[in-house]
């Protein structure tokens, strides 16, 4: 079955793309109930779309079993209300296992990641996400960073290829990206999306957008999505000046913050939802928890963001 073009299968309306962190309890183990209540708060508080078991939800820590029924309990909160997207990653086979996982988890598309370790060619690279396209009905959005940065020819090549509906560009390089979107939008006729999937993505969203990239992942929804719907709307609306006073008082802040710790692009995004009130665990190893200062100043950050959308009002 030819799977159903991207505005009909995933309709992604205007809002921030909601990555949720994976809940556990103190055993250690899911704890789907508060993962439940997570994915539900962020759909209410206006998420555009759930991108669930995905770099901040700590894909790489989870079992297949587990990956499984998280995307289940995602698909589950979010109700129809919202598209929800997984992440499947790894060697060839195992990230089309995931594709299957997640498909019959009731999923509505895919974010798939670099291929675990290797550093391949730009020829193995497109056959890897083919593949992966090739089993799943879901529409693939492929995740460009690390190990798989493409050519613009590459792209070119992936955008033709059937259930393959768009990249998330992680790596950051503005000139690749504005040479891709080039050659994308000469070469295939078809609509092809962009992500921005920066860390912090509202940090460089200016510039992407400048070169017509508007969606963009935020892991700050995660625990402040007030301040991460505020950003969105001033982006959406032009209103630079709320923008950059954001920007300047609370995301390079947190940029800052964020660099003090290996993997605290998930850690610190992790203690924030904790602030918050909702005990999703500490994270897995290898990844470890923020410093008891961190935090702190985490905290303290947050009231600053909160100040902030006060001046506003």
């Amino acid at each position: 079955m030819t799977p159903a073009p991207l505005a009909t299968r995933l309709s992604i309306p205007s809002g921030p793309l909601f990555f949720p962190v994976t809940a556990y309890g103190p055993d250690g183990g899911l704890d789907l109930d508060v993962y439940r209540a997570h994915v539900r708060r962020g759909v209410d508080a206006g998420a555009a779309a759930v991108f669930a078991c995905c770099g901040t939800g700590e894909f790489h820590a989870l079992t297949p079993e587990e990956y499984e029924r998280c995307v289940r309990a995602a698909v589950e909160a979010a109700g129809g209300r919202v598209p929800v997207v997984a992440g499947a990653g790894y060697g060839t086979a195992l990230a089309v296992r995931y594709a299957g996982l997640a498909e019959a988890a009731g999923a509505d598309g895919l974010l798939a990641m670099p291929p675990y370790l290797v550093v391949a060619g730009q020829e193995g690279l497109v056959r890897h996400y083919r593949e992966v396209a090739a089993a799943t009905a879901l529409p693939v959005i492929v995740y460009q960073r690390d190990n798989a940065v493409f050519t613009p020819p590459a792209v070119v090549e992936l955008a033709r290829t059937e259930g393959i509906i768009g990249l998330k560009d992680g790596l950051g390089d503005l000139d690749l990206m504005q040479r891709t979107v080039s050659a994308v939008r000469t070469e295939v006729p078809e609509e092809f999306l962009y992500f921005n999937g920066l860390p912090t993505a509202e940090q460089t969203q200016l510039a992407y957008r400048g070169i017509g990239i508007t969606l963009y992942s935020s892991a700050v929804f995660c625990f402040v999505p007030e301040i991460a719907l505020a950003f969105h709307t001033a982006l959406r609306t032009g209103d630079d000046p709320t923008a950059h006073r954001l920007l300047d008082g609370f995301y390079r802040p947190f940029v800052e913050l964020r660099a003090q710790g290996r993997g605290y692009a998930v850690a610190l995004v992790k203690a924030g939802v904790r602030l918050g009130g909702l005990d999703v665990g500490e994270v897995r190893p290898p990844l470890h928890e923020p410093t008891e200062d961190h935090v702190k100043q985490l905290a303290q950050l947050i009231e600053r963001g909160h100040a902030l959308l006060e001046e506003d009002r």
